[in-house]
């Protein structure tokens, strides 16, 4: 061997190339390793650390992909670049290729939440707007078709970059997935677990389309108005109080209330009634030598007559109504118009008394429409 293969052997020893990145960030997901017109030499160490994945793209194709692991560059492991290049019998240093590095680990504590409300329709409440937020972690599982799909030429991919594409898919699956869930609004907030587990397995095909596995995905709250949070809670409240308690208890806060308003007319009033009934309990404590004065008095003065007896009150016409397509009743007109105000039923809502042939929509009788609104008369007619 001549002095000058000694030199080249030492220099091709001395210059082989290490392609290698140590990743000292936190969001990196795609490293392109840079060189000098993308020349590798023959027989370069490629190492591949836990956590990462090496990929070759040669004009523009992709070909080789590696693991963690160390390798030296020839034709023997680069089975798919020599095929692109046409090297049958090897090749000849340097050769040209862009080696990116994917990062493969786990990227956690990501956050997600609806940009705008989302529009649900609820058989008692109506349209409602909730709103939601929370977190998912997801990694690489397919380095080659995450390149090739989402990373393309960039040099350096960040998990910032990849986070608003998959914001605005997650928040277009989790619209879809509640919309079909079809749950009564308060559930939502109350079965977030459930929702959470459902929109992974429904989020996940979609991200393996592009070489991304959904590993956790949590719905930490779901928010709606305060206005129909006080309704939810009303409700809850009416359906598990009975109604003729309810109605008392409200009664009572409302003479409480009115009692205490001392300086105003309804607590003249409720003075004065307070003061006819301690009368009346004074009255049955009589003396009784008042009463054997008011005994012999009555020799001298003819005995008034009785006061008239009233009649009886008339009987209150009670009301069943169709609730989630059972019956449900009976209530009062005042006990349905709460009802009707609370939204447990509507103008649609089947309703029946007694004297009615069959059920009628709450619209179609007579008394009850003035719940409806609208009882202005007509304008009175030209002269």
């Amino acid at each position: 061997m001549g002095i000058f293969d000694e030199i080249k052997k030492k220099l091709s020893h001395e210059f082989i190339d290490i392609v290698e990145w140590l990743d000292n960030t936190k969001d990196t997901i795609v490293h392109r390793f840079e060189r000098y017109q993308n020349e590798i030499k023959n027989g370069a160490q490629l190492i591949v650390r836990e956590g990462q994945t090496a990929v070759f793209i040669s004009e523009g194709r992709l070909a080789d992909v590696f693991t963690p692991g160390t390798y030296t560059l020839n034709t023997q492991n680069l089975p798919i670049l020599s095929t692109i290049k046409g090297w049958k019998y090897g090749f000849n240093s340097p050769f040209k290729a862009e080696v990116y590095f994917v990062n493969t680990r786990l990227f956690t504590d990501e956050k997600w939440g609806t940009k705008n409300p989302i529009t649900l329709s609820d058989d008692r409440f109506g349209f409602v707007e909730i709103r939601a937020f929370g977190t998912y972690a997801f990694k690489i599982n397919d380095a080659g078709k995450f390149i090739i799909d989402i990373v393309g030429t960039n040099a350096n991919f960040t998990n910032y970059e990849i986070n608003e594409h998959l914001k605005s898919l997650i928040a277009t699956r989790f619209t879809d997935t509640i919309g079909e869930a079809n749950l009564p609004i308060e559930l939502y907030a109350a079965n977030t677990s459930e929702l959470s587990e459902t929109c992974l397995e429904v989020m996940q095909p979609e991200f393996n389309s592009v070489g991304i596995s959904l590993e956790k995905f949590y719905i930490e709250n779901v928010s709606m108005p305060e206005e129909l949070k006080k309704e939810i809670f009303e409700y809850s409240r009416l359906d598990k109080l009975d109604l003729d308690k309810l109605t008392k208890f409200k009664a009572a806060k409302a003479i409480e209330v009115a009692a205490a308003n001392e300086g105003g007319t309804a607590g003249a009033g409720m003075g004065m009634g307070m003061g006819f009934v301690l009368a009346q309990q004074m009255g049955g404590m009589i003396n009784p030598m008042q009463g054997q004065q008011q005994t012999t008095q009555q020799n001298n003065y003819q005995q008034p007559a009785a006061p008239n007896t009233p009649p009886p009150m008339p009987a209150q016409v009670q009301y069943f109504y169709a609730l989630n397509g059972q019956q449900a009743g009976p209530v009062s007109f005042d006990q349905l118009k709460m009802l009707f105000a609370n939204r447990t039923i509507n103008k649609e809502s089947l309703v029946w008394k007694q004297g009615m042939p069959n059920w009628s929509p709450l619209k179609d009788v007579e008394e009850l429409k003035a719940f409806l609104g609208g009882n202005t008369p007509p304008p009175l007619p030209s002269l």
